[in-house]
């Protein structure tokens, strides 16, 4: 199929072969012609399978047929994302596919001077990219004009759900118009997901391109057990070694990719951090770099790397691994996009083992693990709790399986650690 055949305007069909593509992804194929016809959609895709295009080319057509005033356009599209990053990657892709069109778009998010983005909307723009906080911003300062938003998009709900701005989407909903069209796109359809999609969308037609909960499939995953202490000295090692040029970390705190940083650069390795406690213009050249080449490694937290968008990535290291299994495989959707292979590789100490157990029982499989040489694990250390641990800790100790389990896979060892001698 191709992009001509989803009932695409020359305009967009231009820009899209400029970009070099040629063949829509599953979501492309399953989501525009929806999109297009005028339904409400829940659309589950990971990262890397094309959906940002999925509602950005479909929605810059439907604006074209509804569009009343060139010299002064009106605010009629509005996409919600959970962070700065995500934000200025659809911004872009507005842009990009949208050059051929008479549509004005706007990036807005904190963490920047508020008045560019004021002027910008004072001029009057067709599209609206915004992260909920700052949008909330403009509202109360009555810079923004909700009334005429014709489609929705919530975009990475499920991370929006996780970061907590359920309220402040709650508050932008109730300044729409009722009658409008709502897209929303999810990696997982939980059942919080599922809860607000059945107060937003209206006789929504739903399309899944991957399995629920399911990695790509192009990334090889392969754990390292190794002692917590021991963690930096092991990076460093591999990154050295197999002369990685690309490496996305993933730490669980702000203060663990700084003091990661620091070390890797102590080491000959260029890196950088990026959190939530940086500005947008360090978040901004540190990303730029990374994809530039000029810095080797990324060590990022969860939330400031949610929606970066890297071509190529070729490496996923799980300094620590995530806490909510889920976690895992929006980190490792890093890599392996768009048909590219990618490996993903996770440090695991013996304080995480539970976390590992977790993560392998949502992939429904055991990933491969391999033991450095001079990186052995002292088994005489033993396990401590992890601040802010894994969620499903609270419901008591689990209780070690007595048999097989249906799928044929062994049942979990009673201290939870998958390296025990058996």
């Amino acid at each position: 199929m191709s992009f001509k055949e989803l009932g695409l305007i020359e305009e967009l069909l231009k820009a899209i072969e400029e970009e070099g593509y040629s063949t829509p992804t599953p979501i492309q194929q399953q989501a525009i012609p929806l999109v297009l016809e005028g339904s409400d959609l829940m659309a589950g895709a990971q990262t890397g399978t094309g959906k940002t295009a999925g509602f950005t080319l479909p929605l810059l057509q439907k604006l074209m047929k509804t569009a009343k005033n060139p010299h002064k356009p009106a605010l009629r599209a509005l996409i919600l994302t959970p962070t700065r990053e995500l934000a200025a990657q659809i911004g872009d892709n507005v842009k990009t596919y949208g050059k051929y069109l008479p549509l004005k778009s706007e990036v807005i998010f904190g963490g920047v001077n508020i008045n560019p983005q004021i002027k910008s909307l004072q001029r009057g723009v067709d599209i609206v990219i915004a992260t909920p906080g700052r949008l909330l911003d403009h509202v109360a300062q009555r810079t923004v004009d909700l009334s005429k938003i014709e489609i929705l998009v919530l975009d990475e709900a499920d991370r929006m759900l996780d970061m907590g701005f359920i309220h402040d989407i709650r508050k932008v909903l109730a300044l729409l118009p009722q009658k409008r069209q709502n897209l929303l796109f999810s990696a997982t359809f939980s059942p919080d997901i599922k809860k607000l999609a059945s107060g937003l969308l209206t006789n929504p037609k739903t399309v899944e391109t991957v399995p629920h909960n399911t990695p790509i499939e192009l990334v090889s995953q392969l754990v390292y057990p190794v002692d917590n202490k021991r963690k930096s000295t092991l990076l460093s090692f591999l990154i050295s070694s197999n002369k990685w040029k690309q490496v996305l970390v993933f730490t669980r705190t702000k203060h663990g990719a700084n003091r990661l940083a620091m070390h890797l650069s102590g080491n000959g390795i260029t890196a950088a951090a990026i959190h939530g406690n940086k500005s947008q213009s360090a978040r901004t050249k540190a990303l730029l770099d990374f994809k530039q080449g000029t810095t080797r490694v990324l060590v990022a937290t969860d939330i400031a790397a949610r929606g970066l968008d890297i071509d190529q990535l070729p490496h996923v290291v799980n300094f620590e691994l995530p806490n909510v299994p889920e976690d895992y495989i929006h980190r490792i959707g890093r890599t392996g996009r768009a048909g590219n292979e990618g490996e993903a590789i996770s440090l695991v100490c013996i304080d995480e083992h539970k976390l590992l157990h977790d993560i392998e029982r949502l992939l429904k499989k055991d990933i491969p693990s391999r033991i450095e040489p001079g990186y052995e694990v002292d088994r005489s250390i033993k396990a401590e709790p992890i601040p802010n641990g894994n969620r499903q800790q609270s419901r008591g100790p689990r209780q070690p399986s007595r048999g097989p389990r249906p799928d044929g896979r062994r049942p979990a060892h009673p201290s939870g650690n998958r390296f025990a001698k058996r």
